[in-house]
Order: structure tokens, then sequence, then C-alpha cells
């Protein structure tokens, strides 16, 4: 069947979260963001129009996210459009490293190709790219090592039984 769409995993972060977490996983966002809500409500993660990659890298923030984080809207990050300074852009690439590592390990799952962003221009036409690779990686590798956070194992998890059974 081929690779799954932003849908399919949509899908399935919403059969294992809508009820236990009370959190669904929505596309069709011009921008993404994070609505925290309080039970029986549900919270909700929105992510860019139909792209997988968006679907992961929102599921990325909201698995590792503490439970401080998980009560603000947006998790309590904040977004800083390029251009920036070499400061701003060292912060904000320091708070994607870990997002973007598990990302990593999501699309590793979900057999889709995974490609890291710097969100700037600038720095994705610099060799900043290629050590930026290079840290991602090796934060994926260290989470595989010392175990993923239970929403991410759950949702690897659930990752891989989908692409078993329907997505090849």
């Amino acid at each position: 069947m081929g690779e799954p769409s932003d849908l399919d995993i949509a899908i399935c972060f919403n059969r294992l979260f809508a009820l236990s977490f009370h959190t669904v996983l929505v596309g069709g966002a011009s921008a993404p963001y994070y609505l925290p809500s309080k039970a029986p409500h549900r919270s909700v993660i929105r992510y860019r129009e139909n792209f997988a990659a968006s679907a992961l890298h929102e599921a990325a923030h909201w698995c590792i996210a503490g439970k401080r984080r998980l009560l603000k809207r947006d998790f309590a990050y904040w977004y800083l459009p390029s251009p920036r300074t070499a400061e701003q852009s060292a912060a904000f690439l320091a708070a994607e490293c870990p997002v973007q590592a598990m990302e990593m390990i999501f699309a590793e799952a979900a057999g889709l190709p995974f490609r890291v962003s710097l969100d700037d221009l600038d720095l994705e036409l610099s060799s900043r790219r290629e050590s930026f690779a290079a840290e991602v990686a090796a934060s994926a590798t260290t989470w595989w090592d010392h175990g993923l956070p239970p929403r991410a194992a759950a949702f690897v998890e659930g990752l891989q039984r989908a692409v078993a059974q329907r997505w090849s």
C-alpha cells in the first residue's frame, strides 16, 4: 500500500491517545499548534496541512512534553521566525534537537523518510545542516539506548503495528 499518509498517522495516534490521554492529532492547519484542555474535553495537536512529517513532528513534541508543558498552549515553547541572530538560531536548534530526534524515530517506525529542518533558509544552505543532522541522529541513538518516554514508546509500537498490518 506504500507510505502512510498524514491521515494514517493521525488515525494511529488518535486510536492510541484520544481516550487514554484525551488528546487528538488533527491536520489541515496553516501553522502547527497545541491547544491543551482538561478531561473530558480533548487537547488538540494541529499539524500543517496534510504533511506526514508535520504530523510526526507535532506528535514528537507531545510525546516528550512533561506534565507542565502539556498544560500550556504550544507546550510553552517560543517561536521566532527567521531570520534569527546566531544566538537565537542556536537556542532554536537546541530546543528542536530532541524533538527532531523523536520525529526521526517515528519516521523510521512508520517507514517514512526523515529530513532535519533548520527552519531557516540561511542555515539550510550552510554547513550547519550536516552538524545538526549528526546531533539529531546522536540524540535519537540516546533515546533508543536509554529508553523512550512512555507515550513515545506506545506511538512507536502503534506505528510499527500499523506498518506491519496495512501500510506494507
